[in-house]
């Protein structure tokens, strides 16, 4: 289910993880060792298709949802365990099977949304950066002038 809407005839879904970890490589050691920055959301990939005199108007409904371009609601088994519960649909393309009037092949690539967490007091961490970098440059306009 996206949303309110029921995928019709899906044939297949597929989930893609990645997390970040980038190599670091100190100098004049023989070694490396990864950083853990966490993962990247949650890649779905999925197919099926649209039959019958509503083929047209789930394509339609579809095709709604990807202009939107919100977060909707995701139900499937097979990600039930990954806890995803919003996703962007990040592509749709359709396809006309030929010989065959009224059926659509889809296929939808969605990613999950996921809401950044919000700081409690987030104003005061923001003052002292500001004031750290008017700090930082004023000293910086200093030394410049103090050059001959």
């Amino acid at each position: 289910m996206l949303d309110e809407l029921q995928l019709p005839q899906v044939q297949e879904v597929t989930t893609y993880d990645r997390r970040t970890l980038p190599e670091h490589k100190p100098p004049g050691m023989g070694g490396s060792f990864f950083q853990n920055l966490g993962r990247s959301p949650t890649g779905i990939l999925l197919w099926g298709v649209a039959t019958g005199p509503d083929g047209l108007s789930f394509a339609e409904k579809l095709q709604k949802k990807f202009r939107a371009n919100k977060p909707v609601r995701f139900t499937a088994d097979i990600v039930a365990g990954a806890r995803i519960s919003n996703v962007m649909i990040e592509n749709l393309r359709f396809e006309d099977v030929s010989g065959k009037p009224g059926r659509f092949a889809y296929v939808l690539s969605l990613r999950e949304s996921i809401k950044p967490a919000k700081s409690e007091n987030s104003s005061a961490v923001d003052a002292d950066v500001a004031g750290n970098a008017k700090n930082i440059v004023g000293q910086l306009v200093n030394d410049v002038a103090k050059k001959p």
